[in-house]
């Protein structure tokens, strides 16, 4: 068992967090126009007022057709940088690290936030085409997405690399890749959603392809020490889909290109998905990746009880803990892990006679 613990400092490139628990990346369906608001504001700074190392945004769109929802937030103008730069300097003025996770939607994109249905929205709702490597719906359905042409895929790379740009501007300080849950980089590396006869279907080197130049395009713009993760579904958990030998195998490029950490998540392509959800179920994907091929980790996935997720670092199975219902339930998660595992807490000055 490692002397390295929950509280540890984790140095990645050019920063170094106070510790090893991070705010995961939660749609929060409260935008316009992609733009971040107050609730955005209040959201992410209390989770770093709260003790947390990293704080994420939640997925944010690089194209305007890339949004879940037409509620989620967005980075695919410049106009969206200002708030966004209030944000990330209120979490460092906490001791915290600002994080913005880069997303599209793909086949995913139009959809209802989930307590207005969950449901694709038609065009004639305020919905819009989707798009993907194939023209197969994530849902039978679900109005089949429009498949992406290589000029069409170049401008999504292009997409990505000005929204790292802008994420730069806006004084984030680590930068994580979408590439999980059935969104569009998943979709393209994935075989169930994959269909494609050209350079970026087939093979896994093709497949793979869009997510490897997405991340040769953003170090253009984000280059090293500035940290760069990539999120994952590590596995589709279907029957002739993407496995956790594959997640290794990219899991090595990626570190050949740089990238500093993998974020270990599963699921999302396909409604057929079977999953053994249990506390720490995702964990063993985190442990296998950094095992096998010595790249940082994070591990996610009802991650609840400091003990639970002080023993994942403690036992080398991952190098930071994300966690997102926990802090939804409890702003002050890290505050309250530190009492628990008999570590000093450290609270702002402002709430320092509370504790």
């Amino acid at each position: 068992m490692s002397s390295v613990d929950l509280f540890s400092p984790l140095a990645i490139g050019n920063i170094t967090l106070r510790n090893r628990i991070a705010v995961s990346p939660m749609c929060q369906y409260s935008s316009q126009d992609g733009f971040a608001e107050d609730w955005h504001l209040v959201h992410l700074g209390s989770r770093a007022v709260g003790g947390a190392a990293l704080v994420f945004t939640e997925a944010s769109a690089v194209e305007a057709r890339g949004p879940i929802s037409p509620q989620d937030l967005g980075i695919w103008k410049d106009a969206h940088v200002p708030m966004l730069a209030r944000i990330a300097a209120f979490i460092e003025a906490q001791g915290a690290v600002p994080g913005m996770q880069l997303a599209h939607a793909g086949r995913k994109a139009s959809t209802q936030r989930p307590w207005d249905g969950n449901r694709q929205i038609p065009l004639d709702q305020g919905g819009w085409r989707t798009v993907a490597p194939s023209p197969v719906g994530f849902r039978a359905s679900d109005e089949p997405p429009i498949e992406l042409s290589a000029n069409e895929i170049d401008a999504v790379i292009e997409a990505f690399a000005a929204a790292a740009r802008r994420a730069r501007e806006a004084s984030m300080r680590v930068i994580e890749i979408h590439a999980a849950h059935g969104y569009l980089l998943h979709e393209f590396f994935s075989p169930l959603s994959n269909q494609r006869q050209d350079e970026y279907g087939g093979s896994f080197e093709n497949r793979i392809r869009l997510l490897t130049r997405v991340v040769i395009a953003i170090r253009e713009v984000w280059p090293v020490p500035h940290p760069l993760f990539v999120r994952i579904s590590a596995a589709d958990w279907v029957e002739g889909g993407w496995t956790l030998d594959d997640s290794v195998k990219l899991a090595v490029k990626l570190k050949e290109l740089t990238v500093d950490l993998i974020d270990c998540s599963s699921g999302g392509n396909s409604p057929l998905q079977q999953i053994p959800v249990g506390p720490g179920y995702q964990v063993p994907f985190a442990k296998r990746i950094k095992h096998e091929t010595g790249i940082l980790t994070g591990a996610v996935g009802m991650i609840t009880e400091p003990h639970q997720a002080d023993e994942i670092i403690r036992n080398e199975e991952a190098d930071l803990v994300l966690l997102a219902r926990e802090f939804l339930r409890d702003p002050y998660w890290p505050l309250h892990a530190a009492s628990v595992l008999g570590k000093k807490p450290s609270p702002p000055v402002q709430y320092a006679r509370a504790y």
